[in-house]
């Protein structure tokens, strides 16, 4: 199935999936404790697979997913979009046509408490969605004892008021019989009021009230009456149990975070109403200029909310960072709904744990839709021309490299080298350099650059053979055999383009390391992370590639990933720099014993943690030594 997700690109955490058909309806959602497992199992073995879910596969043409922390939030956001798409190979809900919820019809004259389903009426309280109608009547049965509201049809309602006698649950107090006049209009729907109320997360008075009461009748000595207020309020406190809040009491939120990078945005809102998530929604945004968080986050609380209704707004808007001017944004939105809006950045508890699944998704959809992006033939095609239109070339860059200098004050200096084919990233041809120089980033891509194109001279003149100082480089990564294929590895492919991290200097210093070595067709460009810019070398103003280019959208990418491989080697380099400088100052301990310490315990807190016969485990390592490492490492302890 060609929309079948590539490798790695499903997460391995809870969350809810959608298949969807060529018109882009949905046609089935899921959920799964892990979506990586459970979307595998899709396209593993199509033939073991229900007829059923045989038929949904060549149904779908596109599978979409969004993460959330828990099982639970992963349940309810499930329960919302079935009920929002009704998708046709849902089969388990396809009978009920919508999610049953708990109705109060506080519009009669005496309210009746049952299961709804379908449209919300005028005048009707509600309460859920829940996933099973039993549900809802195991609460109802529960708190009945407390708040015995009628719950009975209008049929049996107007015959149990003509023959003068209640139903059973009035005959066992589970129903306060308004239709014989055991209580009149006023008291039964104070009775309702008390019931939404409990329901709506206003549970503590009910239950202090109760207790407060037991205590009176215990006092006076009535025994039968303080029990069956104790048994009232167990049943209060097992329907607190089966309400699952995801936030706190009442919490009326809408949760927004974001996923940047300098060319695009992605936003991600989570609809918080009565403690619940109620829904979900996500936008892709192309960056026109050089914008803050704040900034963004201002634009897009003016855009969302600028024909929102009263009802749909929050009383809280959750944002990854104030708006630079937060306190009018607040008055604004305050203003259109008509009641007080607080904008705030969550610190703790249980709103940040869930901005920080918002975040997840916010990162995942942008990185979804730069796989989607990036693995489209056309848009490649078309970015590939665009870099050749604005950097003059005689024919499209098919393969680019671009290199990128990472230190730490000078200190550990490494380079990457990263290879992009036909718009692709061709990982197993990137390669790592331990850096010489110590003179500057210019320096530094000079070096590289010239090292790069020698070993390519050298293989090319070799016709195929490893050229002589192969050794020299073993350490960069790219030694004379590839200890995973057992084949020399090669730098014997130029590329169409070299792009270098950095503006004029950097593009100038790499120019001039091909003009050393003779090569004359290899093309050199910079690409500046300020602005993103894109310099020649020798020019004295950029190029300036449209923001939404899509050719300046690959260089990017391409310039990001050389950073990624780069600051990955530094930190590995200074990790082992500064394990075996703890292990200097043990006399007699040279380097291939210090190697060998360090490969055997696998880190300095281990080692020192050890004793000396452990030690002695270590070939090479002696017991007088072993004495040695053990009384110098716990000198040097905390």
């Amino acid at each position: 199935m060609s929309f079948r997700p590539k490798p790695g690109a499903i997460p391995d955490a809870p969350g809810v999936y959608r298949f969807r058909d060529a018109h882009g309806r949905v046609i089935y959602v899921g959920k799964a404790k892990s979506l990586r497992q459970r979307l595998n199992s899709y396209f593993a073995d199509f033939s073991a697979l229900h007829p059923r879910t045989q038929s949904m596969l060549t149904t779908a043409t596109d599978v979409d997913w969004t993460v959330v922390g828990t099982e639970v939030e992963a349940l309810q956001l499930e329960y919302s979009w079935i009920k929002e798409f009704d998708p046709r190979f849902n089969v388990k809900y396809r009978d009920d046509k919508s999610y049953p919820y708990l109705a109060v019809t506080m519009a009669d004259e005496f309210p009746r408490v049952q299961v709804m389903r379908g449209a919300k009426r005028k005048g009707t309280r509600y309460f859920g969605p829940y996933s099973h109608a039993w549900a809802i009547r195991e609460t109802v049965d529960l708190l009945l004892r407390v708040f015995p509201v009628r719950t009975c049809s209008a049929g049996v309602f107007k015959r149990a008021g003509q023959i003068g006698r209640p139903c059973l649950l009035g005959y066992i107090d589970k129903c306060s019989a308004p239709c014989v006049g055991r209580v009149t209009p006023d008291e039964h729907r104070e009775l309702a009021e008390d019931f939404c109320d409990f329901m709506a997360g206003n549970t503590s008075r009910f239950i202090k009230r109760l207790e407060k009461q037991m205590r009176e009748a215990a006092a006076d000595q009535e025994y039968e009456r303080a029990a069956r207020l104790r048994d009232d309020i167990q049943a209060l406190q097992r329907a607190l149990e089966k309400q699952a809040v995801v936030l706190g009491e009442g919490t009326d939120a809408d949760v927004i975070a974001l996923a940047e990078d300098p060319l695009e945005a992605a936003v991600q809102v989570f609809y918080v109403r009565g403690g619940r998530i109620r829904g979900q929604r996500g936008w892709v945004i192309d960056k026109v200029e050089e914008i803050t968080p704040g900034e963004l986050v201002e634009q897009f609380l003016l855009q969302m909310y600028a024909e929102a209704s009263p009802d749909a707004m929050p009383r809280e808007v959750l944002v990854p960072a104030l708006p630079p001017d937060h306190e009018a944004v607040a008055e604004l939105l305050t203003e259109q709904r008509r009641a007080r809006v607080e904008v705030r950045v969550p610190q703790r508890g249980d709103k940040r744990s869930l901005m920080e699944t918002v975040e997840r998704n916010a990162k995942e959809s942008l990185a979804q839709h730069k796989v989607r992006r990036a693995g489209d033939l056309t848009t490649r095609s078309k970015a590939l021309q665009e870099i050749a239109d604005a950097l003059d070339l005689d024919q499209v860059p098919l393969r680019i490299e671009c290199y990128d200098v990472s230190h730490l004050q000078g200190e550990n200096v490494v380079a990457s080298m990263v290879v992009f084919e036909d718009g692709l990233a061709r990982k197993s041809e990137y390669r790592r350099f331990a850096v010489k120089t110590k003179e500057g980033d210019v320096a530094s891509i000079h070096e590289v650059i010239t090292r790069r194109f020698r070993r390519y001279l050298e293989e090319r003149s070799a016709t195929g053979e490893l050229a002589p100082d192969a050794d020299a480089d073993a350490e960069e990564g790219h030694g004379p055999i590839d200890p995973e294929t057992g084949k020399p590895r090669k730098f014997a492919y130029p590329p169409n383009l070299v792009v270098v991290d950095g503006a004029g200097p950097q593009a100038a210093a790499a120019q001039r390391a091909l003009d050393e070595l003779g090569i004359d067709d290899v093309a050199v460009c910079g690409l500046a992370k300020r602005l993103e810019e894109v310099w020649l070398p020798g020019d004295d103003q950029p190029v300036i590639m449209p923001r939404t280019s899509e050719g300046l959208y690959l260089l990017q990418r391409v310039r990001d990933e050389a950073h990624r491989f780069a600051i990955t080697y530094h930190r590995s380099k200074r990790s082992k720099t500064v394990k075996e400088s703890a292990l200097d100052g043990v006399p007699g301990l040279g380097p291939a014993r210090r190697q060998a310490l360090l490969k055997h315990f696998g880190s300095v807190k281990k080692l020192r943690a050890a004793t000396a016969a452990e030690i002695c485990e270590v070939p090479g390592i002696g017991p007088s030594i072993a004495e040695v490492i053990v009384s110098t490492l716990k000198g040097d302890a905390p």
